[in-house]
C-alpha cells in the first residue's frame, strides 16, 4: 500500500514538473533563485517517491521496509531543511553579507552527502564515485601528501562554495536544465506516447526494404530519428529495439549483431539535428553559439557517422548472404501511416520554424510540445484513452527529475574543482602529457571522456567532462565549438564502449545475446564515429561555421569517405567481394595514411584506397567464383 501511494504521489509530481517545464519554456523562471531551489526539491521528491528505497528490496521484510522508509524520510528532511535555509538566506547571500551558523553548515554538508547517495541510486557508481570523491577531497585533501594536498578550507567556506550560492549545486547547469532542457525531455516523452514511433518504423522498413539487410537499415533510420527526440540512448534502445531487433534476427542477422545495430543507431540519435537529444542546447549555452549554428555544425559529422553505420550494415548483410526484404513482407503504407507520420514531422518542423523566426530554443520546445500534444489526438488510440498523454507528461517529469539529480551531483564536482584548483591541475597535467601536441591532447581527452562518461546518460556525461576539463580544452588552440562537439561525441560513444556500454546492456535482453559481445560488435560498427571527432577538430571546415575553406572542406570530405570505406570493408572482411587478410590489412594501412592531415602522406592514403578498390573490381571480374 505504501509503495503504491508513493508511486502515485511521484507520478503526480511528475505531471506537475512537466507542466512547470511548459510554463517556464513560455514565461521563463519566475524568480531565478527561488525557482531553482523549488524545482530541485520537487525533482528530488519525485525521484524518491517514484522508486523509494523500499521498492529496491529483493526480499522485503517488515523490519527492512521500516528501515528503508526511515532512511528516505531522513534524506528528504535533510535536503528540504537545507533548501529552506538556502531560500531564507538568499537575499543576504546575494549581498555577500552573511555568516552561516554551525547548524546551517552541517545541514548543507549532510544535504550534499544526501545528493551523492541519491545519485548512486539513480545512476550507479560512475558519477557517484566522481562526485563523492571530489567532495571527500575538498573535506580532507589538506591531509594528503605532496602535490595532491590543497590548502584546506573551513566548513563555512566549503558549504558556501557548494550549496549556498550559485556556483555549486544550484549553478548554471541546473538553471539550463530548468529553462531549456526540461521542455525537450517532456517533448520526447509526449512524442513517444502519440504513437508516432510505430508509423516511423513502418515507413523506415518501406524505404530501406530494397537494400540488402533491409530491417537493419530500417532500425538505423527509426532509431536515429526517434533517439534524437528521446534524449536517452538506453530508453531508445528499449523503445524501438523491441520492434527492430526481432526483425533483424528473423532476417538472419546474428543476435549480437542485431543488438549492436540498435545500440549504435540509438547512440547516433544524439548527433542528429535539430534536437540532438537536447544536449545541443546545453552546448549552445556553454559555447555562446546560436543554436541554429550548432545544428549546422552537427550536419556533416552526423552524416558521416550514420553513413558509416549504413555501410557497415550493408557490407555485413552482403558478407552473410542476407538479401533485401521480399515484396510480400514489405508493409503497405496507408492513410493512417501518413497521418501518424505527421505527428512526428510537424513538431520537428515547428522547432525549426520557431528557431528560424529568431525565437529562443525554449520557445521552440514549447511550440513543439504543445503541437505534439494536440496532434496526439489524430491517433484513435489516444482519442480512446487521452490519459496516455498525461502519463507521458508524468514520465517526462520523472525523467527530468532524474537528470536534475545528476546535474546536482555535477554541481558538487564543479564547485570542488573550483575550490581546490583540481580542475586547473588536471588541465595542466593533460597539457604537459600532450606536450603542446594537439593530436596527443585530443587522444588523452577522448580517453578521459570515455572513462568519465561510462555509466552516465548523455547530458550528465557531456556536462561533467566539459566542466571538469574546460581549462584543458580551452588551451588546445582548436575552435571552441569543435572541441565541445568532440567532447559530446565521446560522451555519447561511452554508451557503447565496453566494459560498461549501457546501450549494449539495454539491447542484450531483447536480442537474447551477451551484452559484452554486443558492445564489441557495436564498437566495430561505429569505429568511424570514434575517428570523425578528430577529423573535424583538425579540419574545422567540416563544421561549416568555423574557418570555412572550400578546398579544405572538399579534402576533408574525401578523407572521411576514404576512411569510412577502408575501415568498414576491412572490419567486415567484405568490400566489393570477400577480402583475404592481406587485402584487409592493406585497407587498414590506407585508412591510417589518410589520417595524416597536413602532409603528403594522406594523398598516398587516398590513392591507396582507390587502388585497392579498383584491384577488387578487377579481381571480381577475372575470378568471380573465387571472389
Amino acid at each position: 500500500m505504501a509503495l503504491t501511494l508513493s508511486r502515485k504521489f511521484g507520478l503526480t509530481l511528475g505531471v506537475l514538473l512537466a507542466l512547470q517545464a511548459i510554463y517556464t519554456a513560455y514565461f521563463g523562471m519566475f524568480e531565478p533563485g527561488l525557482h531553482r531551489t523549488l524545482a530541485f526539491g520537487a525533482c528530488i521528491l519525485a525521484a524518491v517517491s517514484i522508486r523509494p528505497l523500499a521498492a529496491r528490496l529483493e526480499t522485503p521484510t517488515p523490519l527492512k521496509l521500516a528501515l528503508c522508509w526511515t532512511i528516505d524520510i531522513a534524506l528528504m528532511a535533510i535536503i528540504f531543511a537545507a533548501l529552506q535555509r538556502f531560500i531564507a538566506t538568499a537575499d543576504a547571500m546575494e549581498n555577500m553579507l552573511i555568516s552561516y551558523s554551525t547548524t546551517d553548515q552541517w545541514l548543507a554538508l549532510l544535504a550534499l552527502f544526501a545528493c551523492v547517495e541519491l545519485t548512486r541510486r539513480e545512476f550507479g557508481l560512475g558519477l557517484t564515485i566522481v562526485a563523492g570523491g571530489v567532495l571527500a577531497y575538498v573535506l580532507w585533501g589538506e591531509s594528503l601528501p605532496g602535490m595532491f594536498r590543497h590548502a584546506g578550507f573551513t566548513l563555512d567556506q566549503i558549504v558556501q562554495g557548494t550549496w549556498y550560492g550559485y556556483a555549486g549545486v544550484f549553478g548554471l547547469p541546473v538553471s539550463v536544465v530548468i529553462e531549456l532542457l526540461f521542455i525537450y525531455i517532456v517533448f520526447g516523452m509526449v512524442l513517444e506516447a502519440t504513437g508516432a514511433g510505430h508509423a516511423l518504423i513502418r515507413i523506415a522498413i518501406r524505404l530501406t526494404g530494397r537494400v540488402a539487410g533491409g530491417p537493419a537499415h530500417a532500425s538505423i533510420v527509426a532509431s536515429t530519428l526517434f533517439g534524437s527526440m528521446s534524449g536517452s540512448v538506453t530508453a531508445n534502445v528499449a523503445g524501438t529495439g523491441t520492434f527492430t531487433i526481432p526483425m533483424m534476427k528473423q532476417k538472419g542477422f546474428r543476435p549480437e549483431f542485431a543488438g549492436a545495430v540498435e545500440a549504435a543507431a540509438s547512440t547516433a540519435g544524439q548527433f542528429i539535428p535539430p534536437v540532438m537529444g537536447a544536449v545541443a542546447f546545453m552546448l549552445a549555452q556553454l559555447t555562446s553559439t546560436p543554436y541554429l549554428l550548432v545544428c549546422v555544425a552537427a550536419l556533416v559529422p552526423a552524416a558521416a557517422y550514420v553513413s558509416a553505420l549504413f555501410l557497415a550494415v550493408w557490407l555485413e548483410a552482403r558478407r552473410s548472404g542476407i538479401g533485401s526484404t521480399a515484396p510480400e513482407e514489405m508493409p503497405v503504407l496507408n492513410r493512417r501511416d501518413a497521418v501518424e507520420s505527421l505527428m512526428f514531422i510537424i513538431p520537428i518542423l515547428t522547432v525549426i520554424a520557431i528557431l528560424m523566426m529568431g525565437r529562443s530554443p525554449a520557445m521552440a520546445g514549447f511550440g513543439a510540445t504543445v503541437t505534439a500534444l494536440a496532434l496526439g489526438f489524430l491517433n484513435p488510440e489516444v482519442r480512446k484513452n487521452p490519459w496516455r498523454l498525461v502519463e507521458a507528461l508524468a514520465k517526462g517529469g520523472i525523467s527530468g527529475a532524474r537528470i536534475m539529480i545528476a546535474v546536482g551531483a555535477i554541481g558538487i564536482v564543479v564547485a570542488g574543482m573550483n575550490l581546490t584548483g583540481l580542475g586547473l591541475n588536471f588541465a595542466q597535467a593533460v597539457g604537459s602529457l600532450g606536450s603542446q601536441n594537439l593530436f596527443l591532447s585530443l587522444i588523452l581527452t577522448a580517453l578521459a571522456c570515455l572513462a568519465l562518461g561510462m555509466g552516465m546518460p548523455t547530458l550528465p556525461a557531456y556536462l561533467i567532462i566539459v566542466l571538469v576539463m574546460g581549462p584543458a580544452l580551452s588551451a588546445m588552440g582548436a575552435p571552441r565549438i569543435a572541441v565541445h562537439m568532440f567532447v559530446l561525441y565521446y560522451a555519447v560513444l561511452s554508451a557503447i564502449t565496453p566494459p560498461v556500454a549501457l546501450a549494449a546492456f539495454a539491447a542484450a535482453p531483447i536480442a537474447d545475446a551477451n551484452p559484452m559481445r554486443i558492445g564489441v560488435v557495436a564498437l566495430r560498427l561505429t569505429i568511424v564515429g570514434f575517428i570523425v571527432p578528430f577529423l573535424f577538430v583538425l579540419n574545422p571546415s567540416l563544421l561549416l561555421i568555423e574557418n570555412f575553406d572550400i578546398a579544405d572542406f572538399t579534402i576533408g570530405l574525401l578523407r572521411i569517405i576514404c576512411i569510412t570505406w577502408a575501415l568498414s570493408a576491412a572490419l567486415a572482411g567484405f568490400g566489393v567481394a570477400r577480402l583475404q587478410p592481406v587485402w584487409r590489412g592493406a585497407y587498414i594501412l590506407a585508412a591510417a595514411l589518410c589520417l595524416a592531415r597536413g602532409t603528403e602522406i594522406d594523398v598516398i592514403g587516398f590513392g591507396l584506397v582507390i587502388a585497392i578498390l579498383v584491384g577488387e573490381v578487377l579481381r571480381l571480374r577475372a575470378h568471380p567464383r573465387t571472389a
